[in-house]
């Protein structure tokens, strides 16, 4: 059956043209049964294979790895500088390609797990250029922010409201946590106090107090939810 307007073919179960619009039945004649020309239900969508992706990645993260190991032993077959980019490429892997092998990767876990490896990553750098750091600045430092952010993660997942409130307290958080980098550096490193981290903690601390005011003040929070279209 094709329309007498343009010339489009139409299924059977048509009432008007879907291109030009004109009426291909009578209103007044019932409409016969008939299948249509297309199937209304969607075709099955493939299922992602995330172990199979998970392979991939583990590859293209091994090629980096190989390259600077040859390039390494180059020169004079030891490795001098291999372990420091290993180190990071195996800190990137566990962060952003580990949770490909898990169907629901859950961040309350994963998150510290990347904390957890880049605090061993640091660890290996104190230990491999003499250092004596980690235990007085890097370890407190990883350790403080670890503490943060797996918080806050975790009150979003398993609380869910209260979001200003949360995200308002992890600002506040983190201007403290700039002081502390400050005072570390200057006990650990015998740095001269400067005083710039009351700058982030003032600001960190402003934003983190307008969004706890926000979530306080419900018609302030929807008067900026207009401003920003939110």
């Amino acid at each position: 059956m094709f329309c007498v307007n343009c010339g489009v073919k139409l299924a059977d179960t048509e009432k008007k043209c879907p291109l030009c619009g004109i009426e291909v039945y009578h209103p007044d004649l019932a409409q016969p049964e008939a299948r249509p020309l297309y199937p209304k239900n969607n075709s099955p969508k493939p299922k992602p294979n995330s172990k199979a992706l998970g392979g991939v990645v583990i590859i293209l993260f091994l090629i980096p790895m190989l390259v600077t190991l040859l390039a390494d032993l180059h020169n004079d077959l030891s490795l001098d500088w291999f372990g420091y980019v290993a180190g990071g490429i195996i800190v990137a892997y566990v962060a952003l390609a580990l949770p490909m092998w898990f169907r629901k990767p859950n961040p309350v876990i994963f998150l510290p797990c990347s904390f957890a490896a880049a605090t061993v990553y640091l660890l290996y750098i104190n230990l491999a250029s003499g250092g004596t750091w980690f235990m007085s600045f890097a370890f407190p430092v990883m350790g403080a922010l670890t503490l943060i952010f797996s918080a806050t993660v975790a009150l979003f997942k398993y609380v869910g409201r209260g979001k200003l409130y949360i995200l308002g307290g992890t600002f506040i958080a983190l201007g403290g946590v700039s002081l502390l980098i400050e005072f570390l550096l200057t006990l650990t490193f015998e740095i001269a106090f400067k005083g710039w981290s009351i700058y982030p903690l003032a600001t960190l601390f402003l934003l983190g107090g307008l969004l706890i005011y926000l979530g306080i003040n419900r018609s302030a929070r929807e008067m900026m939810e207009r401003k920003l279209f939110l």
